[in-house]
C-alpha cells in the first residue's frame, strides 16, 4: 500500500490538475462565445476559430486524463475507485460530455447546423459540473489531509 502522505499530495496535484483544465475549459469557453458573437455579426473571427479547433481537442484529453488520475489515486488509497461515490459519478459524467461535445463539434456542418447549440449546450453544463465537481474534491481533499497529515 502507498504511504498515505504520498496519497495526499496525489490528491491534491490531482485537484490542481483538475482546476488547471476547468481554467483552460473557460478559455476554450470564451473562444467560442466569441466565434459565436461574431458569426452571429456576420464577422467571423477567422483566429478564434482557429484557437478554438486546435486547443479543443488537447482540452478533451487533459480532462480525460484528469478522470483517469483521480481513478489512479482512489485506487492507490483505498484498493477500489468506488468510495467516492458522488465523486467518481460527476467525474464520469465530466469526461463522457467532454468527449460528446468533441464528437459534436465534428458533427458541425455549415452555419445553421444543429450541433452548434448542442455543442454550446454541452460547454456550458461542463464548465457548472466542474464547478460542482471542485466542491466535492475539495471535501475529499480537506478529510485526507485530516487522516493523513
Amino acid at each position: 500500500m502507498v504511504e498515505k502522505k504520498i496519497i495526499a499530495y496525489l490528491g491534491s496535484l490531482h485537484g490542481l490538475y483538475n482546476f488547471s483544465v476547468l481554467l483552460l475549459l473557460v478559455y476554450q469557453a470564451s473562444l467560442g462565445l466569441k466565434i459565436r458573437r461574431g458569426r452571429k455579426g456576420g464577422r467571423p473571427n477567422a483566429k478564434a476559430i482557429k484557437k478554438h479547433r486546435r486547443f479543443g481537442p488537447i482540452w478533451v484529453v487533459m480532462g480525460v486524463a484528469g478522470f483517469l488520475a483521480g481513478i489512479s489515486v482512489a485506487y492507490l488509497d483505498q484498493g477500489s475507485i468506488f468510495n467516492y461515490p458522488p465523486h467518481f459519478t460527476v467525474g464520469l459524467i465530466i469526461a463522457v460530455s467532454l468527449v460528446t461535445t468533441f464528437v459534436f463539434s465534428r458533427m458541425i456542418k455549415g452555419i445553421k447546423s444543429p450541433w452548434r447549440n448542442r455543442h454550446f449546450a454541452l460547454g456550458i453544463f461542463i464548465i457548472s459540473i466542474y464547478l460542482l465537481q471542485i466542491s466535492i474534491g475539495l471535501r475529499i481533499l480537506l478529510s485526507l489531509l485530516d487522516l493523513y497529515l
